[in-house]
């Protein structure tokens, strides 16, 4: 059972301060808690696999295998300017500093 006093004492150490009925509150539940939890620790788990995910647990992940879902005409039209097949894009760097 947690008594009144350990909570006061962790709630120092926390830096924290609570009520009167706030403690005894406190007190209501850590003792249900540490009571489940001793609960808990009598079940038998002999040959029970321990469980990792709670959901299934299959990949998620897809071949990485090429797609072509546009034809590059089609992904051309959607670029804002084309020159001799190519995207054309603005200079980053000047010849004068590239050399």
């Amino acid at each position: 059972m947690i008594s009144k006093d350990e909570i006061l004492h962790v709630a120092e150490l926390a830096n924290l301060k609570f009520k009167d009925d706030e403690v005894d509150s406190f007190v209501d539940q850590l003792d249900k808690i540490v009571s489940m939890a001793s609960n808990l620790s009598t079940v038998d788990t002999d040959g029970i696999e321990p469980t990792y995910h709670m959901g299934d647990t299959s990949t998620v992940f897809r071949a990485d295998e090429g797609v072509h879902t546009q034809t590059r005409e089609q992904m051309l039209e959607n670029v804002p300017e084309v020159q001799d097949n190519l995207i054309k894009v603005p200079t980053i760097v000047d010849k004068e500093d590239d050399e």
